[in-house]
């Protein structure tokens, strides 16, 4: 039996060798992108997977995709290329919907795409191609992790959304455009204009993801002159800058965003695309004529002047063909523009200047052909210094679009502007140095020493040091009309005057490009319409929220065991405003993942997996602590955590400057393994050893096992096998193959784990470590191990003494053929310790020498049969056992009678080296065993009595033939009926019933009958003298033999049946002598009849008394009641 076991052995290891060897050559190789990747909710994903290795490059692989979900640790079906039902219900619509698919690249490519990712299509995907060439030869899978995150892109604008501006106009537009993702992304701008009449628009210019600039299609050219421009101010306002509109740029003009992401593998995608809204940008035309050279003059008859009073600068051009052509004209005032006339004559006043334009103090216009005239009235002591009249020519294209010809500019003019005598005096009170965004800022400007009414203007402009003149921001008239520039008509900006003499400039919200020098500029009206004015100007700051908010993060403990709570605390100090809060875990060598978002709102979005966090929001002073607690924690949560905080303002996000980083460690519990072991074991040679190892301590709930057995001889260690907690083995390499092949693990309760060695050899002696590793289960469901504890067991092998003999009595078995027969082969003494092999022999009768092997059972326990042409149906027929170690038993089913002969046994005695080679130790035959298989004789017996039948001619005569005894149940019978006539000695057949239920010979007056299974009757009808004679049938039995088939066993004869068939109309008319002797011989009949009755009588008596009380059944009367089923011909 333990031979046996090691026979199975072999082919089992050769079995899982060849297919390691194979799956080292493996030749399919699956195939996905680099992950992992991060995708917005919302956006499009794409994942491609090809497969090579495949016998057939063109046929189509079947490709399946699945997902593990970090809350779901089991797969989920989404689709297959080639299978409609393989798709999991909850992805059951999406994918009828087309929101899911699978498409072929090539007969081996295939991509995997979503349209739009719903916040739970984060986890692992997992591409498998279906084996359909049966030959699973390689790698058939490939996973990537997808990383669903907030779509947290904005963009907007403030501009109107209708412009109408006049060709050869300025534009500017604002966006804004932010992204609040923690991930490492880019972000591209762009503004496109949809013409009029076209679906699709058309970039303008763009700032890619590498910050570079990109003009769009028919705007390079002048990108290249400077007249479009984008410009980037602080961290999310994109500004574009047309310095001259063209007919062409008429249509629907907007700003888009897209936010950008680097993959693994090096290439960038795009996560995500928003557009803020549309304006209507509308472009008259202008007619202009061609452009030449000019001369260009500027005059002035009063370059000295009071505050009030009124400056006129004459200017004029003066160039060939002048009629024909069209001028651009402007003035400037230290170098910056103050107003100018367009080629099509319209006026434009700079936005600095526009207020002054509205109130008629600034004008300019066109005299003649030649002049123009610019008016300042009143002018005030600011607009000191130097003036110069610049006209340029431009030349109208075919497409409507001016072109600008050189600028000439006019010899500078200098004007002085001296105050007027006036108590006036103006003052700001309490200007705050700074102010925090988002607050609100407040400016008084005090007046005194005035005697008319007073209309005030506030201005600003950035720094001190710059040149540029002040904006309006708003002013009052000294009516009472408040104004406000158009850059702050968006603004909740105010003037008022709470007492005659002061004025306030509040303005809410404030952001820090509000920052610069704030003057305040008070005018007094006279009743003769003249004016004196007086400013102050003052410095105010505006500082960035993001400046004074502080992030911190701290924990009560940071180390941690397994299963354990940690909680984290963020503080965010400083000015109360709306908080965007996101959680973040970096593990070791890994890019930053969310957990959870907290927006300002109040929402909560998970990123991940959410049962292992809870968080809680607690509002203090000048403070809000933000906690995320990690509910049981495991070697998933260790890792460095961070908050980043930011707040929406100026309608985009603004990031505050991170947290400090805290590593959270998660550590094992303390190990409790302990283990128990013989110390010592001593055994025969080849016999069994079992060496257990036992785990005495209480394992906890979830404790799994890895078990490591080790062998130390001649001071060398060598692994023999492991099995790790989900018992799995895998056998030692530096282990020698023959040792491999006898070992096994074992484990039981307790636990226990039982080290086994079948046939112990010599060289198995040493010490054998038993090395155990207790695993654990975390919260999250991931399995840690503790450190591993380790007992030994000391081994001894004995050899034992050698003998060995077998039973040599002869035995004789007589049996019968289909029977089967069992022969003994016994040994009478023999050491367990050594192995055994037998042979059985057998010899034909008579025939001794010519001995041959019939099967084999080797000491390793392999059956063999030798091949043998005429022993080949014997064999098929033998079954070898072993019942115990020293009996050894062959047995044939269904003896034929070939298998007549002699048979023996020879046992041979077989031990290991220590080479592990066998070695045969001794030899012993059995006694022979003389088998005689006999075929079944017949039994076969039919009923013979001999009667006599007198019939009249017409009547029916029924011919019985019954069968008292057969040999078999399977036997078949052949019955013929023969007819002989009187005083004649040929014996005819009349009727043939085969045995195989066909018939032959009789005639259309004969009726075969099989009433009964062992009765047979022919009835011969309508009979005549002619059918007169002796009747009798004959019987053939016909058995079955397992080495000749069907034969002819027997043929008995019935007893003889006397028909005399009398004639009618044979009684006739006769005289009185013939009538007397006719009435003797009718005496005569009867009294013979009555005497054969008797002596019959008396014989059937005599044979019932010599029978034993079972008299033979008769040949004519007695019926058998074995069946009632009747066959008749």
């Amino acid at each position: 039996m333990k031979s046996s076991l090691l026979s199975l052995c072999r082919p089992t290891l050769l079995m899982w060798m060849g297919f390691l060897l194979r799956c080292a050559d493996a030749s399919v190789n699956t195939e996905i992108q680099t992950g992992p990747l991060y995708r917005a909710e919302g956006s499009r994903l794409s994942i491609s997977c090809n497969v090579s290795g495949f016998k057939s490059e063109e046929t189509p692989k079947i490709f399946d995709f699945r997902v593990t979900k970090p809350s779901r640790p089991n797969e989920l079906n989404i689709i297959s290329s080639g299978d409609k039902d393989f798709s999991y219900s909850i992805y059951l619509d999406r994918v009828r919907d087309g929101d899911i698919s699978v498409k072929y690249v090539d007969p081996n490519s295939a991509i995997f795409e979503i349209e739009s990712l719903l916040k739970d299509d984060g986890g692992e995907y997992d591409c498998t191609v279906r084996d359909t060439e049966h030959g699973y030869h390689g790698t058939y899978n490939a996973k990537i992790v997808v990383y669903v995150i907030d779509n947290s892109l904005s963009v907007s604008s403030s501009d109107p959304t209708s412009l109408s501006y006049d060709e050869g106009d300025a534009l500017t537009l604002t966006c804004q455009a932010s992204s609040n993702t923690i991930q490492h992304t880019h972000l591209s701008v762009a503004w496109y204009l949809r013409k009029d009449g076209e679906d699709a628009a058309r970039p303008i210019i763009s700032l890619d993801r590498f910050f570079t600039l990109i003009p769009g299609p028919g705007f390079e050219q002048r990108y290249v002159e400077g007249a479009v421009r984008l410009d980037k101010l602080g961290e999310a306002t994109y500004i574009l800058k047309m310095a001259q509109l063209e007919l062409s740029d008429q249509g629907q003009i907007f700003c888009g965003a897209e936010e950008w992401i680097q993959d693994p593998d090096r290439s960038w995608y795009m996560m995500t695309r928003k557009d803020a809204k549309e304006s209507t940008l509308t472009v008259k035309a202008r007619e202009v004529s061609e452009t030449s050279s000019l001369v260009v003059k500027m005059t002035s008859k009063q370059t000295t002047l009071q505050e009030g009073e009124e400056l006129l600068l004459s200017s004029s051009i003066d160039s060939q063909n002048l009629e024909g052509k069209f001028f651009s004209v402007a003035w400037l005032w230290n170098g910056i523009e103050l107003v100018r006339i367009g080629p099509t004559g319209i006026v434009s006043v700079t936005p600095e200047y526009s207020e002054r334009g509205r109130q008629g103090e600034l004008r300019a216009t066109r005299t003649g052909n030649r002049n123009y005239q610019f008016v300042m009235k009143p002018v005030k002591t600011m607009d000191e210094g130097q003036y110069v009249f610049r006209a340029w020519t431009e030349e109208r294209g075919d497409d409507g679009a001016f072109k600008q010809g050189t600028a000439q500019d006019s010899d500078p003019l200098s004007v002085k502007i001296s105050s007027t005598e006036s108590e006036l005096s103006v003052r700001m009170q309490d200007v705050p140095p700074t102010i925090t965004q988002r607050d609100r800022l407040r400016l008084v400007c005090n007046v005194g020493g005035f005697k008319g009414q007073l209309s005030v203007t506030w201005k600003r402009k950035l720094t001190a040091k710059q040149i540029a003149l002040f904006n309006i921001i708003v002013s009052l008239s000294q009516g009472g009309v408040m104004e406000t520039a158009a850059d702050f008509t968006s603004r909740n900006v105010r003037v008022m005057r709470p007492t005659d003499d002061s004025f306030v400039l509040e303005l809410d919200d404030v952001i820090p490009s509000d920052s610069g020098v704030y003057r305040c500029t008070v005018t007094e009206w006279e009743p003769s319409g003249k004016s004196h004015s007086r400013e102050q100007s003052a410095n105010v700051t505006v500082i960035p929220i993001d400046s004074l908010v502080k992030v911190s993060l701290r924990s009560r403990t940071n180390i941690v065991t397994v299963g354990d709570n940690v909680e984290l605390m963020c503080q965010v100090k400083g000015p109360s405003v709306l908080k965007h809060l996101i959680w973040t875990k970096q593990n070791n060598n890994s890019t930053l993942n969310n957990i959870v978002t907290l927006s300002s709102d109040g929402s909560v979005s998970w990123s991940g997996d959410q049962h292992h966090y809870q968080v809680k929001v607690d509002n203090q002073n000048n403070a809000v602590m933000y906690y995320l607690k990690i509910v049981g924690a495991s070697r998933r949560e260790a890792g460095i955590y961070q908050c980043m905080v930011s707040v929406f303002l100026e309608n985009a996000f603004k990031k505050l400057p991170e947290s400090n980083h805290l590593r959270v460690m998660v550590q094992n519990p303390v190990s409790t393994l302990a283990l128990s072991s013989e110390p010592s074991i001593s055994q025969i040679i080849n016999s069994d050893v079992h060496i257990n190892c036992r785990v005495t301590s209480k394992p906890s709930q979830s404790s799994q096992y890895a078990v490591t057995w080790l062998h130390q001889h001649d001071a060398a260690n060598k692994t023999i096998l492991s099995s790790d907690r989900k018992a799995v083995e895998t056998l030692g390499s530096q282990t020698e193959q023959s040792f491999r092949q006898r070992v096994i693990m074992k484990r039981t309760n307790g636990p226990t784990f039982e080290l086994t060695i079948r046939q112990a050899r010599i060289s198995d002696r040493g010490s054998y470590f038993c090395e155990v590793v207790e695993w654990l289960q975390d919260p999250r469901g991931d399995w840690y191990p503790l450190p591993g504890k380790s007992v030994i067991t000391k081994l001894t092998v004995i050899e034992p003494a050698n003998d060995l003999t077998v039973e040599r009595n002869e035995q004789q078995l007589t049996i019968s053929e289909g029977n089967e027969v069992e022969l003994e082969c016994i040994m009478t003494s023999g050491a367990p310790a050594f192995f055994y092999k037998v042979i059985w022999f057998y010899a034909p009768p008579s025939f001794l020498s010519m001995n041959a092997s019939l099967v084999e059972l080797d000491q390793t326990g392999l059956l063999v049969y030798p091949e043998n042409q005429a022993l080949q149906s014997l064999q098929g027929r033998l079954r070898l056992s072993r019942p115990s170690q020293k009996n050894f038993y062959l047995k044939i089913q269904t003896a034929h009678e070939t298998d007549s002969g002699t048979y023996w046994c020879q046992v041979e005695q077989y031990q290991l080296d220590n080479e592990g080679q066998w070695k045969q130790k001794a030899s012993e035959s059995s006694g022979p065993v003389t088998l005689a298989v006999n075929v079944a004789d017949s039994k076969l017996s039919i009923e013979k009595t001999e009667d006599k039948m007198n019939i009249s001619a017409a009547e029916d005569m029924t011919i019985p033939c019954n069968i008292a005894q057969h040999t078999s149940s399977e036997s078949q019978f052949q019955v013929t009926w023969f007819w002989q006539k009187d005083a004649e000695t040929e014996q005819r057949p009349i009727f043939t019933a085969y045995r195989n239920s066909t018939f032959k010979g009789g005639h259309e007056n004969v009726r075969f009958s099989h009433p009964l299974p062992h009765q047979f009757t022919l009835t011969i009808l309508n009979t005549g003298p002619k059918d007169s004679g002796l009747y009798f049938c004959e019987v053939e039995e016909w058995l079955h033999s397992l080495t000749q088939g069907w034969r002819r066993a027997v043929v008995k004869k019935s007893g003889n049946l006397n028909v005399t068939v009398l004639s009618e109309g044979r009684v006739k008319s006769l005289p009185e002598s013939d009538c007397m002797s006719g009435t003797l011989i009718v005496t005569l009949v009867v009294v013979t009849i009555i005497l054969l009755f008797i002596i019959l009588t008396l014989v059937l008596v005599m044979c019932r008394n010599k029978a034993s009380n079972k008299a033979a059944p008769s040949l004519w009367t007695e019926q058998h009641p074995l069946s009632d089923k009747t066959a008749e011909i």
